[in-house]
């Protein structure tokens, strides 16, 4: 399955644009970890808490991805973006939504 922000893929050739797919997934911030958090972003620093909740929601909106466009039957997602959203304000949670076209490749 090729996974790609472009909407076209070097070499190939789309056959059919089957649908757009979309996935998400939401993370919860250890809340304790997250008044760490708040004081490296006072203080400054990265906050490796949430870089890893974020990284763990885009990895999993990823597969999630790829199953869908796999469920029909397409060879690849191209166009593929990616939202950020921290819906409780501060701390809490973080959302990942991605969404792309499934196609399928000749």
């Amino acid at each position: 399955m090729i996974i790609t922000t472009t909407h076209a893929i070097a070499g190939r050739e789309i056959a059919e644009y089957l649908d757009i797919v979309s996935a998400e997934s939401v993370q919860g911030i250890n809340v304790v970890r997250d008044v760490f958090a708040g004081m490296r972003d006072f203080f400054g620093g990265r906050s490796q808490t949430l870089e890893r909740a974020l990284k763990e929601a885009r990895v999993q909106a990823t597969d999630e991805i790829k199953e869908r466009a796999r469920d029909i039957r397409a060879d690849a997602v191209i166009g593929l973006d990616y939202e950020i959203s921290m819906p409780s304000g501060r701390g809490g949670m973080v959302v990942v939504f991605v969404t792309g076209t499934a196609v399928r490749l000749k």
